[in-house]
Formats: C-alpha cells, sequence, structure tokens
C-alpha cells in the first residue's frame, strides 16, 4: 500500500469544476491583480478569522515581514520567537536588520512557552519590539499568557499563524469558554496558503489579519511598495500583493475547510484509537501530540477547532531509523524541523549569540510528522501504524 505524507489531488477532484470555473472567470475578466475578487476574498476570510480587515499578500514570509514593516521593525530592534519553526519566522526578522531572540518552547505543544517569553523580558525589555508566537502545527499557543504578557510589558503580538488557519484557542472567563480564532489577538496574524497547507493555494499566497483599521490601511499601502497615491511613495513597501487567480482558488476552497478540519480531527482520533492497541506509547516508544484543548470543546469532532492538525507529529524513539523504514514501506513521512532556527547556518555566520534551547533541540531530534490529510482511508492510517509496530518490532523493542 502507498500512503503518501499528502494527496492533493484527493482534495481536488470533488471541487476542482468549481474551482475551474472561476480561473476561467478570471482569465476571462483580464483583472488580475487586487481587484474584486482579491477583496470578496479577503472580506470572507477576515470574517471566518474573526478579524476586522484581511489583507492578502504573496505568501506566508511576505505577511510576516509587511506586518513586521508596519510596526516600524528595522536595525536595533529585537523580536522574541520560537527557534522551532519554519525559516520564514525568523529570515523575515533578518531581513530587516532586526534580531531575534528565542524562546524554548512547551514540549507538550511545541509552541513557545509564555514562561521562557517572561524571562526574557524579565532581564531587560528596552529593545523589544514584538512577539510573535508561532501556532506550530496546527493547534494554538497559550494565547491567555502571552497577551498578559504583552499587555504587561506593551509589547504588540504578531501571531505567525501560518499553520494555523481557522485553530481555536479557548478564551474562559469564570466556567464560561468561547472560541477565538488564531490571527485574532495580536496586531496581526501572518498566515501561508502555500499548497500544502490546510488551505492551499495553487501557488503562493498569503494573508494579514487585523484588528484596527488604521493598521490595516497601513499595510495595505506598503504591499504595493507604499505608494498612495500611485506612483506616490511617502514611504518604503514592497511588491507584496495576492494574485486575484489565488484569491478565487482560495476562496471556493474556504466553505470546504471546516469539512477537512473535521476530517483531520477524526484521522487523529483512529490514529489514537490503533496506537494504543500496540503498546507503543505505553512503552515510551511513540508519543502522540497532545490536543491540550480538546477538554474545553462539546464535541471532539464536531465541535470548535481546537486543533486543525495541518501536521499529526509523533516523538519517536530512533527517530531518523523509523523515518527510513517507512518511506521504504511507502509511507510518506517528515522531519518538521531538523535544524533549529539558532543553529541554521545563515545566522551562526552573522551571531555570536549562545543559546539554551533544550526542548528545542530535543524535538527536533525526535518528531516526526505522518499522514494526516483528510481524505486518507482508515486503511491507511491501520498501514501507517501497523508498519510503525513492525519497525519496533524487529529492533526486539515490541
Amino acid at each position: 500500500m502507498k500512503v503518501p505524507l499528502l494527496d492533493l489531488q484527493a482534495q481536488l477532484a470533488p471541487i476542482r469544476d468549481e474551482i475551474v470555473q472561476e480561473i476561467t472567470r478570471v482569465v476571462d475578466s483580464s483583472m488580475y491583480i487586487l481587484g474584486p475578487d482579491v477583496q470578496r476574498f479577503e472580506e470572507n476570510i477576515a470574517s471566518y478569522c474573526g478579524a476586522t480587515a484581511g489583507i492578502g499578500v504573496a505568501s506566508g514570509t511576505d505577511a510576516l515581514l509587511c506586518a513586521f514593516m508596519g510596526l516600524g521593525i528595522g536595525p536595533g530592534d529585537k523580536v522574541i520567537t520560537s527557534s522551532y519553526s519554519f525559516f520564514a519566522t525568523m529570515g523575515s526578522i533578518l531581513r530587516l536588520g532586526a534580531e531575534p531572540v528565542f524562546a524554548d518552547i512547551d514540549p507538550v505543544t511545541y509552541n513557545i512557552d509564555p514562561a521562557r517569553i517572561r524571562e526574557i523580558l524579565e532581564a531587560g525589555s528596552d529593545d523589544v519590539k514584538a512577539i510573535v508566537p508561532v501556532h506550530l502545527y496546527g493547534q494554538c499557543a497559550d494565547m491567555t499568557e502571552i497577551m498578559a504578557i504583552s499587555e504587561e510589558y506593551g509589547i504588540p503580538v504578531v501571531e505567525d499563524a501560518a499553520q494555523a488557519i481557522g485553530s481555536c484557542f479557548p478564551v474562559k472567563t469564570g466556567d464560561t469558554v468561547s472560541w477565538q480564532r488564531a490571527g485574532s489577538f495580536g496586531v496581526a496574524g501572518c498566515f501561508s496558503f502555500f499548497p500544502s497547507k490546510n488551505l492551499g493555494g495553487m501557488g503562493d499566497a498569503g494573508l494579514i489579519t487585523v484588528q484596527d483599521e488604521d493598521f490595516a490601511e497601513t499595510l495595505n499601502v506598503l504591499r504595493v511598495h507604499g505608494g498612495k497615491p500611485k506612483y506616490y511613495h511617502d514611504v518604503l513597501g514592497g511588491n507584496f500583493r495576492i494574485d486575484a487567480m489565488q484569491a478565487v482558488i482560495l476562496d471556493v476552497k474556504l466553505k470546504y475547510l471546516p469539512d477537512w478540519h473535521r476530517g483531520r480531527r477524526q484521522n487523529a482520533m483512529t490514529y489514537e484509537g490503533l496506537f494504543a492497541k500496540t503498546g507503543l506509547v505505553e512503552k515510551g516508544l511513540v508519543t502522540l501530540p497532545a490536543a491540550v484543548y480538546r477538554a474545553d470543546a462539546d464535541d471532539p469532532i464536531q465541535g470548535a477547532d481546537y486543533h486543525i492538525y495541518n501536521q499529526f507529529v509523533i516523538r519517536a524513539t530512533d527517530r531518523d531509523a523509523l523515518q527510513r523504514y517507512l518511506l521504504e514501506q511507502n509511507i510518506g513521512v517528515e522531519v518538521y524541523y531538523p535544524v533549529p532556527l539558532h543553529k541554521q547556518g545563515c545566522y551562526l555566520q552573522q551571531s555570536s549569540a549562545e543559546w539554551s534551547l533544550p526542548e528545542t533541540e530535543k524535538a527536533a531530534l525526535e518528531t516526526l510528522a505522518l499522514p494526516i490529510y483528510a481524505e486518507l482511508t482508515p486503511e491507511m492510517l491501520a498501514y501507517v501504524v501497523e508498519k510503525i509496530a513492525e519497525f519496533y518490532k524487529t529492533k526486539g523493542l515490541l
């Protein structure tokens, strides 16, 4: 059996005609840059995320870069973030001449640990211009604690929500729980629509969500080279615009996103049941991803999007050998991320800073992503778990 890490064709097939119809309409309209299709998508996605406005950009990287530029971040400034993330989180900071300050992660969620953020700020906060939590793998960071720190120190939060479109965090007031989506907490939420994401385009695209209309206008100007009106540039921006073609594709897909999220959660719970029968978890050979907000949801599948499982990431004993074995069995797996940001060559070439990030480095050595997309069959999920158990049996560990 073959189980790919992701099968975009399986997702596309039922909605292909609808997407082609929209693409054809854009082609015939000759309106390829910004315009009413982009505006409609921005309004729809902002409403979905619980934001005042959405600013479509060319990629998730541009979303971060544009948001940082809107905050005036530049040389001499510091930005607190996680080293356990995709490169764009750090790269966008470095491109502006600012300095990333790395806080270690929570070993259970892999998200930035608010206690480590506080430790950094207690040591000195004058040059810190932003806090950037990464909602990794489809589960929100602890936004109650992070927003409390933000308010206490007067430092804006920019959410790196590239993997978390639609993911919800439980905001508790006494015994009452209200669910708030990623990208609606901070001054900006930054999303990627890279094709592999739960909501993916057919090429690169991204989005910034904001709550403040004045900041939205700032970002709208920055994404068109800082020009307002056209050909008049009082600020330096960039060419960060989303294409109309990507906007209509994403707008079609947006209405199917809740079903895809539910499918991924169902698959995650199926994995949990299958792994429970193997003894792998009990023996400590495999640690499954923890859905830490599931207990607050009314229903684990149909309820709030407490986890959207952009990836299903396990910790595994002898991870690298397991990865090789599964690939040999035609099972697609991936390591996110084998080299933390503070150990990347381009960072080491320009910084002599030393970081104590034991949980980040441990996660980089132990984690492995398994297939989780909604179109997986029960047989495919069972095959994955069967082959993982088979690997440990051949090692005499199970």
